[in-house]
Protein backbone atom coordinates (compact mmCIF):
# COMPACT_ATOMS: atom_id res chain seq x y z
CA UNK A 1 0.00 0.00 0.00
CA UNK A 2 1.36 3.40 -1.00
CA UNK A 3 1.92 6.14 1.57
CA UNK A 4 1.20 8.91 -0.91
CA UNK A 5 -2.30 9.68 -2.17
CA UNK A 6 -2.49 10.80 -5.77
CA UNK A 7 -3.57 14.37 -6.37
CA UNK A 8 -3.92 16.89 -9.16
CA UNK A 9 -0.72 18.72 -8.23
CA UNK A 10 2.20 18.87 -5.78
CA UNK A 11 0.40 20.99 -3.18
CA UNK A 12 -2.50 18.57 -2.92
CA UNK A 13 -0.21 15.54 -2.53
CA UNK A 14 2.00 17.31 0.02
CA UNK A 15 -0.83 18.69 2.13
CA UNK A 16 -2.78 15.41 2.21
CA UNK A 17 0.15 13.35 3.54
CA UNK A 18 0.15 11.99 7.09
CA UNK A 19 2.73 9.70 8.69
CA UNK A 20 1.52 6.32 9.95
CA UNK A 21 4.17 4.86 12.23
CA UNK A 22 3.29 2.04 14.58
CA UNK A 23 5.03 1.61 17.93
CA UNK A 24 6.60 -1.70 16.92
CA UNK A 25 8.33 -2.12 13.58
CA UNK A 26 11.03 -4.35 12.12
CA UNK A 27 12.62 -3.91 8.70
CA UNK A 28 12.93 -7.67 8.09
CA UNK A 29 9.23 -8.25 8.72
CA UNK A 30 8.17 -5.39 6.46
CA UNK A 31 10.67 -5.99 3.63
CA UNK A 32 10.46 -9.77 3.50
CA UNK A 33 8.37 -11.93 5.82
CA UNK A 34 5.02 -10.24 5.23
CA UNK A 35 5.19 -11.33 1.57
CA UNK A 36 6.30 -14.92 2.26
CA UNK A 37 2.74 -16.27 2.36
CA UNK A 38 2.87 -16.24 -1.42
CA UNK A 39 5.42 -19.00 -1.93
CA UNK A 40 6.29 -17.93 -5.46
CA UNK A 41 6.37 -14.13 -5.23
CA UNK A 42 9.69 -13.00 -6.73
CA UNK A 43 12.01 -11.14 -4.38
CA UNK A 44 15.49 -11.07 -5.93
CA UNK A 45 17.11 -11.69 -9.30
CA UNK A 46 20.86 -12.17 -9.02
CA UNK A 47 23.27 -12.27 -11.95
CA UNK A 48 26.96 -12.79 -11.24
CA UNK A 49 29.86 -11.56 -13.36
CA UNK A 50 29.88 -14.81 -15.35
CA UNK A 51 26.24 -14.41 -16.35
CA UNK A 52 24.84 -17.08 -14.00
CA UNK A 53 21.34 -16.16 -12.82
CA UNK A 54 19.63 -17.10 -9.54
CA UNK A 55 16.11 -16.16 -8.48
CA UNK A 56 14.73 -16.06 -4.95
CA UNK A 57 11.16 -15.79 -3.74
CA UNK A 58 10.22 -13.95 -0.55
CA UNK A 59 9.37 -17.33 0.97
CA UNK A 60 12.89 -18.62 0.24
CA UNK A 61 14.48 -15.42 1.55
CA UNK A 62 12.46 -15.68 4.75
CA UNK A 63 13.60 -19.26 5.35
CA UNK A 64 17.26 -18.53 4.57
CA UNK A 65 17.38 -15.44 6.78
CA UNK A 66 15.66 -17.37 9.59
CA UNK A 67 18.31 -20.06 9.35
CA UNK A 68 21.10 -17.50 9.46
CA UNK A 69 19.50 -15.59 12.34
CA UNK A 70 19.37 -18.82 14.37
CA UNK A 71 23.01 -19.54 13.54
CA UNK A 72 24.09 -16.05 14.62
CA UNK A 73 22.15 -16.37 17.88
CA UNK A 74 23.85 -19.71 18.52
CA UNK A 75 27.16 -17.82 18.32
CA UNK A 76 26.03 -15.28 20.91
CA UNK A 77 25.02 -12.52 18.48
CA UNK A 78 22.12 -10.82 20.23
CA UNK A 79 20.06 -7.66 20.41
CA UNK A 80 22.06 -4.45 19.79
CA UNK A 81 25.27 -6.34 18.91
CA UNK A 82 26.95 -4.86 15.82
CA UNK A 83 27.61 -7.04 12.78
CA UNK A 84 29.67 -5.88 9.79
CA UNK A 85 28.46 -6.85 6.31
CA UNK A 86 31.33 -6.64 3.79
CA UNK A 87 29.54 -7.93 0.69
CA UNK A 88 28.43 -6.57 -2.68
CA UNK A 89 25.09 -6.88 -4.46
CA UNK A 90 24.36 -10.57 -3.91
CA UNK A 91 21.83 -12.82 -2.13
CA UNK A 92 24.06 -13.37 0.92
CA UNK A 93 24.00 -9.63 1.56
CA UNK A 94 20.22 -9.53 1.79
CA UNK A 95 20.11 -12.74 3.84
CA UNK A 96 22.65 -11.26 6.28
CA UNK A 97 20.90 -7.92 6.63
CA UNK A 98 17.50 -9.52 7.22
CA UNK A 99 18.93 -11.93 9.79
CA UNK A 100 20.61 -9.10 11.70
CA UNK A 101 17.37 -7.10 11.78
CA UNK A 102 15.42 -10.17 12.92
CA UNK A 103 17.76 -10.52 15.89
CA UNK A 104 17.34 -6.88 16.85
CA UNK A 105 21.08 -6.53 16.27
CA UNK A 106 22.68 -3.60 14.40
CA UNK A 107 23.97 -3.95 10.86
CA UNK A 108 27.18 -2.16 9.80
CA UNK A 109 27.26 -2.14 5.96
CA UNK A 110 30.80 -1.95 4.54
CA UNK A 111 31.91 -1.13 1.00
CA UNK A 112 33.87 -3.91 -0.69
CA UNK A 113 36.38 -1.46 -2.19
CA UNK A 114 37.46 -0.29 1.26
CA UNK A 115 41.05 -1.11 2.13
CA UNK A 116 42.17 -2.56 5.48
CA UNK A 117 42.61 0.84 7.16
CA UNK A 118 39.09 2.00 6.27
CA UNK A 119 37.62 -1.30 7.42
CA UNK A 120 39.60 -1.31 10.65
CA UNK A 121 38.39 2.18 11.52
CA UNK A 122 34.71 1.32 11.00
CA UNK A 123 34.80 -2.09 12.66
CA UNK A 124 36.72 -0.74 15.65
CA UNK A 125 34.57 2.37 15.98
CA UNK A 126 31.34 0.36 15.83
CA UNK A 127 32.67 -2.38 18.11
CA UNK A 128 31.49 -5.04 15.67
CA UNK A 129 31.21 -8.50 17.23
CA UNK A 130 31.16 -10.29 13.88
CA UNK A 131 31.77 -9.54 10.22
CA UNK A 132 30.37 -11.34 7.17
CA UNK A 133 32.42 -11.24 3.97
CA UNK A 134 33.49 -13.25 0.92
CA UNK A 135 36.69 -14.81 -0.44
CA UNK A 136 37.56 -11.60 -2.33
CA UNK A 137 37.71 -9.59 0.89
CA UNK A 138 38.57 -12.12 3.58
CA UNK A 139 42.30 -11.33 3.58
CA UNK A 140 41.60 -7.69 4.44
CA UNK A 141 39.72 -8.78 7.56
CA UNK A 142 42.29 -11.37 8.55
CA UNK A 143 45.06 -8.76 8.26
CA UNK A 144 43.35 -6.45 10.79
CA UNK A 145 41.56 -8.87 13.13
CA UNK A 146 44.27 -8.62 15.83
CA UNK A 147 43.56 -4.88 16.05
CA UNK A 148 39.84 -5.47 16.65
CA UNK A 149 39.36 -6.65 20.24
CA UNK A 150 35.56 -6.75 19.97
CA UNK A 151 35.56 -8.94 16.85
CA UNK A 152 34.80 -12.56 17.78
CA UNK A 153 33.63 -14.09 14.50
CA UNK A 154 34.59 -13.81 10.84
CA UNK A 155 32.01 -15.45 8.58
CA UNK A 156 32.97 -16.18 4.97
CA UNK A 157 30.67 -17.00 2.07
CA UNK A 158 31.66 -19.36 -0.73
CA UNK A 159 32.70 -23.01 -0.90
CA UNK A 160 36.29 -22.53 0.32
CA UNK A 161 37.06 -23.17 3.99
CA UNK A 162 39.24 -20.39 5.41
CA UNK A 163 41.20 -20.95 8.62
CA UNK A 164 39.85 -19.21 11.75
CA UNK A 165 36.57 -18.33 10.04
CA UNK A 166 33.03 -19.70 10.05
CA UNK A 167 31.43 -20.92 6.83
CA UNK A 168 28.30 -18.98 5.83
CA UNK A 169 26.98 -22.04 4.00
CA UNK A 170 27.52 -24.35 6.98
CA UNK A 171 25.79 -21.92 9.32
CA UNK A 172 22.79 -21.75 6.98
CA UNK A 173 22.66 -25.54 6.70
CA UNK A 174 22.69 -26.02 10.47
CA UNK A 175 20.15 -23.33 11.33
CA UNK A 176 16.46 -23.94 11.84
CA UNK A 177 14.11 -22.33 9.32
CA UNK A 178 11.77 -21.23 12.11
CA UNK A 179 12.57 -17.96 13.86
CA UNK A 180 10.56 -15.52 15.90
CA UNK A 181 11.53 -11.97 15.03
CA UNK A 182 12.54 -9.79 17.97
CA UNK A 183 9.80 -7.32 18.87
CA UNK A 184 11.63 -4.13 17.98
CA UNK A 185 10.21 -0.65 18.36
CA UNK A 186 10.23 1.75 15.43
CA UNK A 187 12.84 3.84 17.28
CA UNK A 188 15.12 0.91 18.12
CA UNK A 189 18.59 0.99 16.47
CA UNK A 190 18.93 -1.05 13.27
CA UNK A 191 21.90 0.10 11.19
CA UNK A 192 25.07 2.21 11.35
CA UNK A 193 26.00 3.73 8.00
CA UNK A 194 29.27 5.61 7.94
CA UNK A 195 29.45 8.98 6.25
CA UNK A 196 31.59 9.16 3.13
CA UNK A 197 34.28 11.16 4.90
CA UNK A 198 34.70 13.89 2.31
CA UNK A 199 35.84 16.14 5.17
CA UNK A 200 37.18 14.79 8.45
CA UNK A 201 37.04 11.17 9.69
CA UNK A 202 33.90 9.15 8.93
CA UNK A 203 31.15 9.20 11.52
CA UNK A 204 28.66 6.40 12.05
CA UNK A 205 25.08 7.52 11.41
CA UNK A 206 22.90 5.35 13.67
CA UNK A 207 19.45 4.76 12.18
CA UNK A 208 16.36 3.18 13.69
CA UNK A 209 14.06 0.61 12.08
CA UNK A 210 11.74 3.49 11.13
CA UNK A 211 14.35 4.69 8.63
CA UNK A 212 12.69 2.42 6.06
CA UNK A 213 9.28 4.02 6.67
CA UNK A 214 10.92 7.43 6.43
CA UNK A 215 12.22 6.68 2.95
CA UNK A 216 8.95 5.40 1.48
CA UNK A 217 7.31 8.73 0.53
CA UNK A 218 10.51 9.76 -1.27
CA UNK A 219 10.79 6.53 -3.26
CA UNK A 220 7.12 6.73 -4.23
CA UNK A 221 7.60 10.39 -5.17
CA UNK A 222 10.67 10.32 -7.43
CA UNK A 223 9.47 7.12 -9.11
CA UNK A 224 6.15 8.78 -10.05
CA UNK A 225 3.95 6.93 -7.54
CA UNK A 226 5.92 3.71 -7.15
CA UNK A 227 5.01 0.89 -7.26
CA UNK A 228 3.13 0.20 -10.45
CA UNK A 229 2.37 -3.03 -12.25
CA UNK A 230 5.48 -4.54 -13.86
CA UNK A 231 7.97 -2.48 -11.86
CA UNK A 232 11.41 -3.99 -11.27
CA UNK A 233 14.13 -1.97 -9.53
CA UNK A 234 17.92 -1.79 -9.98
CA UNK A 235 20.81 0.48 -9.11
CA UNK A 236 24.54 0.31 -9.82
CA UNK A 237 25.09 1.88 -6.39
CA UNK A 238 26.53 -0.46 -3.81
CA UNK A 239 24.32 -1.88 -1.09
CA UNK A 240 26.77 -0.62 1.53
CA UNK A 241 25.41 2.92 1.21
CA UNK A 242 22.14 4.48 2.25
CA UNK A 243 21.33 5.07 -1.43
CA UNK A 244 21.66 1.39 -2.36
CA UNK A 245 19.97 0.06 0.77
CA UNK A 246 17.19 2.54 1.49
CA UNK A 247 16.59 4.28 -1.83
CA UNK A 248 16.37 0.92 -3.61
CA UNK A 249 16.65 -2.48 -1.91
CA UNK A 250 14.46 -2.32 1.18
CA UNK A 251 11.79 0.11 -0.11
CA UNK A 252 11.27 -1.99 -3.23
CA UNK A 253 10.96 -5.18 -1.19
CA UNK A 254 8.64 -3.40 1.24
CA UNK A 255 6.18 -3.11 -1.66
CA UNK A 256 6.79 -6.68 -2.81
CA UNK A 257 8.59 -5.45 -5.95
CA UNK A 258 11.62 -7.53 -7.04
CA UNK A 259 15.13 -6.11 -7.17
CA UNK A 260 17.88 -6.95 -9.63
CA UNK A 261 21.20 -7.63 -7.89
CA UNK A 262 24.16 -7.00 -10.15
CA UNK A 263 27.18 -4.78 -9.72
CA UNK A 264 30.21 -4.94 -11.99
CA UNK A 265 33.65 -4.24 -10.54
CA UNK A 266 33.82 -1.22 -12.84
CA UNK A 267 30.79 0.62 -14.16
CA UNK A 268 30.32 0.07 -17.88
CA UNK A 269 27.54 2.30 -19.26
CA UNK A 270 26.87 0.14 -22.31
CA UNK A 271 26.66 -3.01 -20.21
CA UNK A 272 24.31 -1.23 -17.81
CA UNK A 273 21.93 -0.60 -20.70
CA UNK A 274 22.27 -4.25 -21.75
CA UNK A 275 21.45 -5.52 -18.24
CA UNK A 276 18.44 -3.25 -17.86
CA UNK A 277 17.08 -4.39 -21.22
CA UNK A 278 17.82 -8.06 -20.52
CA UNK A 279 16.00 -8.20 -17.19
CA UNK A 280 13.19 -5.78 -17.97
CA UNK A 281 14.24 -3.18 -15.40
CA UNK A 282 11.59 -0.46 -15.09
CA UNK A 283 12.97 1.72 -12.30
CA UNK A 284 16.54 2.78 -11.55
CA UNK A 285 18.43 4.93 -9.12
CA UNK A 286 21.38 6.16 -11.15
CA UNK A 287 24.02 8.48 -9.62
CA UNK A 288 24.75 11.58 -11.74
CA UNK A 289 28.28 10.44 -12.57
CA UNK A 290 26.91 7.20 -14.02
CA UNK A 291 24.29 9.10 -16.04
CA UNK A 292 26.95 11.39 -17.47
CA UNK A 293 28.94 8.33 -18.55
CA UNK A 294 25.82 6.77 -20.10
CA UNK A 295 25.35 9.85 -22.26
CA UNK A 296 28.32 8.63 -24.29
CA UNK A 297 26.34 5.58 -25.52
CA UNK A 298 24.68 6.67 -28.79
CA UNK A 299 20.98 5.92 -29.39
CA UNK A 300 20.56 3.44 -26.50
CA UNK A 301 16.92 2.58 -27.29
CA UNK A 302 17.83 1.68 -30.86
CA UNK A 303 20.82 -0.39 -29.73
CA UNK A 304 18.80 -2.09 -26.94
CA UNK A 305 15.22 -2.35 -28.25
CA UNK A 306 14.02 -4.18 -25.11
CA UNK A 307 14.97 -1.21 -22.94
CA UNK A 308 11.72 -0.04 -21.33
CA UNK A 309 12.42 2.24 -18.37
CA UNK A 310 9.48 3.86 -16.59
CA UNK A 311 11.37 6.03 -14.10
CA UNK A 312 14.88 7.21 -13.28
CA UNK A 313 15.86 8.81 -9.99
CA UNK A 314 19.19 10.50 -9.44
CA UNK A 315 20.86 12.18 -6.48
CA UNK A 316 24.20 12.91 -4.89
CA UNK A 317 25.43 15.66 -7.22
CA UNK A 318 23.69 18.36 -9.24
CA UNK A 319 22.36 16.81 -12.43
CA UNK A 320 22.12 19.79 -14.77
CA UNK A 321 20.06 20.71 -17.80
CA UNK A 322 22.21 18.82 -20.30
CA UNK A 323 21.68 15.44 -18.64
CA UNK A 324 17.97 16.12 -18.09
CA UNK A 325 17.49 16.84 -21.79
CA UNK A 326 19.50 13.75 -22.72
CA UNK A 327 17.16 11.57 -20.62
CA UNK A 328 14.07 12.92 -22.34
CA UNK A 329 15.50 12.67 -25.86
CA UNK A 330 17.32 9.33 -25.56
CA UNK A 331 15.35 7.38 -22.93
CA UNK A 332 11.91 8.96 -23.10
CA UNK A 333 12.07 9.55 -19.34
CA UNK A 334 12.15 12.73 -17.27
CA UNK A 335 14.88 12.09 -14.70
CA UNK A 336 13.62 12.96 -11.22
CA UNK A 337 16.42 14.46 -9.19
CA UNK A 338 16.30 14.14 -5.40
CA UNK A 339 18.37 15.18 -2.41
CA UNK A 340 19.36 13.84 0.99
CA UNK A 341 22.32 12.76 3.06
CA UNK A 342 23.36 9.75 5.12
CA UNK A 343 21.96 11.27 8.30
CA UNK A 344 18.65 12.47 6.83
CA UNK A 345 17.91 11.12 3.39
CA UNK A 346 15.29 11.71 0.69
CA UNK A 347 13.81 14.98 1.91
CA UNK A 348 13.72 16.96 -1.36
CA UNK A 349 12.82 15.66 -4.78
CA UNK A 350 10.95 15.85 -8.06
CA UNK A 351 7.88 13.98 -9.25
CA UNK A 352 7.40 14.79 -12.94
CA UNK A 353 3.87 13.36 -12.89
CA UNK A 354 2.51 16.17 -10.70
CA UNK A 355 5.02 19.04 -10.98
CA UNK A 356 7.26 20.66 -13.59
CA UNK A 357 10.90 19.60 -13.33
CA UNK A 358 13.04 22.72 -13.41
CA UNK A 359 16.57 22.21 -14.80
CA UNK A 360 19.16 22.77 -12.10
CA UNK A 361 16.68 22.29 -9.25
CA UNK A 362 16.65 19.42 -6.77
CA UNK A 363 12.88 19.77 -6.48
CA UNK A 364 10.59 20.56 -3.57
CA UNK A 365 10.18 19.06 -0.08
CA UNK A 366 8.96 15.47 -0.32
CA UNK A 367 5.60 14.94 1.42
CA UNK A 368 6.09 14.29 5.13
CA UNK A 369 9.23 16.42 5.43
CA UNK A 370 9.54 20.06 6.48
CA UNK A 371 12.60 21.50 4.73
CA UNK A 372 13.77 25.11 4.57
CA UNK A 373 16.76 27.33 3.84
CA UNK A 374 17.94 28.95 7.07
CA UNK A 375 20.63 31.33 8.29
CA UNK A 376 23.11 30.65 11.10
CA UNK A 377 20.53 31.62 13.75
CA UNK A 378 17.88 29.25 12.40
CA UNK A 379 15.77 31.93 10.74
CA UNK A 380 14.00 30.80 7.58
CA UNK A 381 15.31 32.82 4.63
CA UNK A 382 13.14 34.32 1.88
CA UNK A 383 13.29 33.05 -1.73
CA UNK A 384 16.50 33.90 -3.56
CA UNK A 385 18.75 34.11 -0.50
CA UNK A 386 21.50 31.53 0.00
CA UNK A 387 21.54 29.64 3.28
CA UNK A 388 21.86 26.17 4.73
CA UNK A 389 19.39 23.40 3.95
CA UNK A 390 17.66 22.34 7.16
CA UNK A 391 15.09 19.71 8.13
CA UNK A 392 12.78 20.05 11.12
CA UNK A 393 13.74 17.67 13.92
CA UNK A 394 11.82 14.49 14.80
CA UNK A 395 11.51 13.58 11.12
CA UNK A 396 11.02 9.79 10.73
CA UNK A 397 13.86 9.53 8.19
CA UNK A 398 16.31 11.36 10.46
CA UNK A 399 19.01 9.35 12.20
CA UNK A 400 19.16 8.76 15.95
CA UNK A 401 22.60 10.37 16.17
CA UNK A 402 26.26 9.83 15.44
CA UNK A 403 27.52 6.62 16.99
CA UNK A 404 29.30 7.44 20.27
CA UNK A 405 29.50 11.14 19.27
CA UNK A 406 26.64 12.99 21.00
CA UNK A 407 28.47 16.34 20.84
CA UNK A 408 28.92 16.04 17.06
CA UNK A 409 25.20 15.30 16.78
CA UNK A 410 24.17 18.34 18.84
CA UNK A 411 26.49 20.62 16.86
CA UNK A 412 24.42 20.02 13.71
CA UNK A 413 21.16 21.22 15.28
CA UNK A 414 20.16 24.88 15.27
CA UNK A 415 17.05 25.17 17.39
CA UNK A 416 14.43 22.85 15.88
CA UNK A 417 16.43 22.38 12.67
CA UNK A 418 18.87 19.68 11.60
CA UNK A 419 21.41 21.40 9.36
CA UNK A 420 22.56 19.54 6.25
CA UNK A 421 25.91 21.36 5.78
CA UNK A 422 24.82 22.15 2.24
CA UNK A 423 24.00 25.58 0.89
CA UNK A 424 21.02 26.26 -1.33
CA UNK A 425 18.46 28.84 -2.34
CA UNK A 426 14.73 28.53 -2.95
CA UNK A 427 12.75 30.17 -5.70
CA UNK A 428 9.27 31.69 -5.41
CA UNK A 429 7.68 28.31 -6.25
CA UNK A 430 9.49 26.50 -3.43
CA UNK A 431 12.06 24.69 -5.60
CA UNK A 432 15.50 24.17 -4.04
CA UNK A 433 18.71 24.93 -5.96
CA UNK A 434 21.94 23.40 -4.67
CA UNK A 435 24.75 25.95 -4.32
CA UNK A 436 27.48 23.76 -2.82
CA UNK A 437 28.82 22.22 0.32
CA UNK A 438 29.07 24.76 3.10
CA UNK A 439 32.86 24.67 2.77
CA UNK A 440 32.81 24.36 -1.05
CA UNK A 441 31.31 27.78 -1.77
CA UNK A 442 33.85 30.00 -3.50
CA UNK A 443 34.25 33.56 -2.23
CA UNK A 444 35.80 35.63 -5.00
CA UNK A 445 35.98 39.42 -5.04
CA UNK A 446 32.89 39.65 -2.86
CA UNK A 447 30.90 37.11 -4.87
CA UNK A 448 29.70 33.80 -3.43
CA UNK A 449 30.01 31.23 -6.20
CA UNK A 450 28.73 27.66 -6.17
CA UNK A 451 30.87 25.11 -8.04
CA UNK A 452 27.93 22.96 -9.22
CA UNK A 453 26.59 25.44 -11.74
CA UNK A 454 30.04 25.96 -13.31
CA UNK A 455 30.61 22.20 -13.51
CA UNK A 456 27.26 21.77 -15.22
CA UNK A 457 28.13 24.45 -17.78
CA UNK A 458 31.51 22.88 -18.54
CA UNK A 459 29.79 19.53 -19.11
CA UNK A 460 27.76 21.09 -21.90
CA UNK A 461 30.95 21.56 -23.92
CA UNK A 462 31.48 18.65 -26.34
CA UNK A 463 35.10 18.15 -25.19
CA UNK A 464 34.35 17.73 -21.46
CA UNK A 465 33.72 14.30 -19.91
CA UNK A 466 33.93 15.29 -16.22
CA UNK A 467 34.72 18.46 -14.31
CA UNK A 468 35.33 19.64 -10.75
CA UNK A 469 35.47 23.25 -9.61
CA UNK A 470 37.08 24.66 -6.46
CA UNK A 471 38.12 27.99 -5.02
CA UNK A 472 41.88 28.43 -5.24
CA UNK A 473 43.39 30.85 -2.68
CA UNK A 474 44.31 34.19 -4.29
CA UNK A 475 45.91 37.23 -2.68
CA UNK A 476 43.84 39.71 -4.70
CA UNK A 477 40.38 38.17 -4.89
CA UNK A 478 40.48 35.91 -1.85
CA UNK A 479 39.79 32.96 -4.12
CA UNK A 480 39.66 32.39 -7.85
CA UNK A 481 37.64 29.77 -9.65
CA UNK A 482 39.75 26.83 -10.76
CA UNK A 483 38.42 23.94 -12.85
CA UNK A 484 39.82 20.44 -13.18
CA UNK A 485 38.71 18.88 -16.45
CA UNK A 486 38.76 15.34 -17.86
CA UNK A 487 38.47 15.53 -21.65
CA UNK A 488 36.55 13.08 -23.81
CA UNK A 489 38.28 10.64 -26.12
CA UNK A 490 39.27 12.35 -29.35
CA UNK A 491 40.05 15.73 -27.76
CA UNK A 492 43.45 17.05 -26.72
CA UNK A 493 44.09 19.05 -23.51
CA UNK A 494 45.63 22.16 -25.05
CA UNK A 495 45.96 25.86 -24.18
CA UNK A 496 43.54 26.60 -26.98
CA UNK A 497 40.93 24.29 -25.47
CA UNK A 498 41.47 25.90 -22.05
CA UNK A 499 40.74 29.36 -23.47
CA UNK A 500 37.75 27.99 -25.36
CA UNK A 501 36.29 26.54 -22.16
CA UNK A 502 36.81 29.81 -20.30
CA UNK A 503 34.92 31.72 -22.99
CA UNK A 504 32.28 28.99 -23.04
CA UNK A 505 31.54 29.52 -19.32
CA UNK A 506 31.68 33.31 -19.66
CA UNK A 507 29.12 33.20 -22.41
CA UNK A 508 26.77 30.65 -20.89
CA UNK A 509 27.01 31.47 -17.20
CA UNK A 510 28.61 34.69 -16.03
CA UNK A 511 31.82 36.66 -16.47
CA UNK A 512 32.56 36.63 -12.74
CA UNK A 513 32.13 32.85 -12.50
CA UNK A 514 34.34 31.61 -15.30
CA UNK A 515 37.38 29.49 -14.27
CA UNK A 516 40.46 31.69 -14.32
CA UNK A 517 42.54 28.53 -14.20
CA UNK A 518 41.91 25.19 -15.89
CA UNK A 519 43.94 22.08 -15.21
CA UNK A 520 43.46 19.01 -17.38
CA UNK A 521 43.61 15.72 -15.48
CA UNK A 522 43.13 12.06 -16.38
CA UNK A 523 40.72 11.40 -13.51
CA UNK A 524 39.09 13.10 -10.53
CA UNK A 525 39.29 11.96 -6.91
CA UNK A 526 35.92 10.61 -5.81
CA UNK A 527 34.39 9.09 -2.72
CA UNK A 528 33.22 5.48 -2.84
CA UNK A 529 29.70 6.81 -3.47
CA UNK A 530 30.78 8.66 -6.61
CA UNK A 531 30.95 12.19 -5.20
CA UNK A 532 33.82 14.43 -6.28
CA UNK A 533 36.27 15.16 -3.46
CA UNK A 534 36.54 18.91 -3.96
CA UNK A 535 38.13 19.28 -0.52
CA UNK A 536 41.00 17.03 -1.61
CA UNK A 537 41.57 19.06 -4.77
CA UNK A 538 41.52 22.27 -2.76
CA UNK A 539 44.02 20.93 -0.23
CA UNK A 540 46.41 20.00 -3.05
CA UNK A 541 46.24 23.58 -4.32
CA UNK A 542 46.97 24.96 -0.85
CA UNK A 543 50.00 22.68 -0.56
CA UNK A 544 51.26 23.79 -3.99
CA UNK A 545 51.00 27.44 -2.95
CA UNK A 546 52.92 26.77 0.27
CA UNK A 547 55.75 25.14 -1.67
CA UNK A 548 55.90 28.05 -4.10
CA UNK A 549 56.07 30.53 -1.22
CA UNK A 550 58.86 28.55 0.42
CA UNK A 551 60.87 28.66 -2.81
CA UNK A 552 60.59 32.45 -2.84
Amino acid sequence: MRMLKRGKDYNEVYNNFRWKISKFYNIAQEACDKWAKDKYRLCLIYEDEKGNIEKYSFWEMKKLSNKFANALRAHDINRLDRVGVLLGQRPETLISQLAIFKLGAISVPLFTLFGPDALEYRLKDSGAKAVITDSDNIEKIISIKDNLPALKYIICTGPEIVKDTLSFTDLIDKGSSDFRIEKTKADDPAVIIYTSGTTGPPKGALHAHRVLLGHLPGVEFFHNFFPQRGDLYWTPADWAWIGGLFDVLFPSLHYGIPVLAFRARKFDPEYAFYMMAKHGVRNVFMPPTALKMMRNVPKPRKKFPDLNLRTIGSGGETLGEETLNWGIENLGVIINEFYGQTECNLVIGNCSEIMPVKPGSMGRPIPGHVVEVIDEKGTVLPPGEIGEIAVRKNDPVMFLGYWKKPDATEEKFVGDWWTMTDLARKDEDGYFYFVGRKDDVISSAGYRIGPGEIEDTLLKHPAVALSAVIGKPDSLRGEIVKAFVVVKEGFQPTKELSKELQEFVKERLSAHEYPREIEFVKELPMTATGKIKRAELKQLEIEKLKKEQQKR
